[in-house]
This record gives C-alpha cells, structure tokens and sequence, in this order.
C-alpha cells in the first residue's frame, strides 16, 4: 500500500489535535515551529515516532528539519 498525502495529512492532525495544538486555518504551508503550531523538540521527537510507526519511516531520520506539513508530504509522497 503506497503512502498518499491524504494519509500523511490525517496522521499529523490527528497527532496536532491530540496535543491541542491544532491552530484554526492549519494548512500544509503552516510552520510547524515558532509562530506557526509551535512544536517544541519533544513534541517534535514524538511526531518523528509517530510517522515511522504509522508510516514506516521519517523525514526526521534524514537529518532535514521538515518544517510544514507540505515538507512531510514530499518527503513520503513527491507531491
């Protein structure tokens, strides 16, 4: 089964609403960081388990720092 940005997207908001920091109008270009959702790096630790359980491996694990939900999707999908 191959990896869709629909099936990333569901498993970041699932993981941002369950921490209670989904901001109204999230959308991929939102910062994941800062002024953005505002991610700290244990959150950000959790996030990067998160996809390598759901998905089967992280962009975290590159050494890269994904900074929007759109860089996770790339990273999984190309889009």
């Amino acid at each position: 089964m191959s990896t869709t940005p629909a099936d990333v997207e569901r498993t970041v908001i699932d993981f941002l609403t369950r921490l209670e920091k989904l901001p109204e109008g999230f959308d991929p270009t939102t910062p994941l960081y800062a002024e953005g959702v505002g991610l700290d790096s244990l959150e950000t630790a959790e996030l990067s388990a998160l996809l390598e359980d759901e998905l089967g491996s992280d962009p975290f694990s590159t050494g890269d720092l994904p900074q929007t939900l759109a860089e996770i999707q790339t990273f999984y999908v190309g889009v």
